[in-house]
């Protein structure tokens, strides 16, 4: 990854961030701990980030799309590390690629489509519920960029 790979894809990520109200330009606004603190990663990475010093790794990316309310493939091809055609855009019967996302399967529906026995169906929401990322707080859709 070049610098220039990596100053543009900060400046997409701040400005990210700055629309999702983050206060990450006065020293005291607080905004890089609270985006830390809701991603659940640590304020350095943030930091090293948005100075243009380091990338963050592959585990961190993820938990800020969820933050900032954006898919894991944008940021993962905006950052450079995988490209359009490493992350197709799945196609269904008579919709086009650009076409919104579906909406994601409940564990519920989950649990049916694996047939996880009726008896078991509540531990299965319980154990798998813990390895999904909390649901992102409603924000307003992104212009397209």
């Amino acid at each position: 990854m070049s610098a220039h790979d990596l100053d543009q894809f900060a400046a997409w990520v701040e400005e990210l961030i700055r629309r999702r109200g983050y206060d990450i330009d006065s020293p005291r606004g607080g905004g890089k701990s609270r985006l830390a603190d809701e991603a659940g990663v640590h304020r350095a990475a943030i930091t090293r980030l948005l100075q243009r010093q380091s990338m963050p790794d592959l585990e961190t990316t993820r938990r800020l799309a969820h933050v900032l309310d954006v898919p894991v493939r944008d940021m993962l091809i905006r950052s450079g590390r995988l490209s359009e055609e490493d992350l197709p855009l799945p196609v269904t019967a008579g919709k086009a690629a650009s076409a919104p996302p579906l909406r994601r399967m409940t564990l519920e529906e989950a649990a049916a489509g694996l047939g996880v026995p009726d008896e078991q169906v509540e531990m299965f929401i319980k154990v798998a519920g813990q390895f999904l990322p909390p649901a992102p707080a409603r924000r307003a859709p992104l212009a397209q960029d």
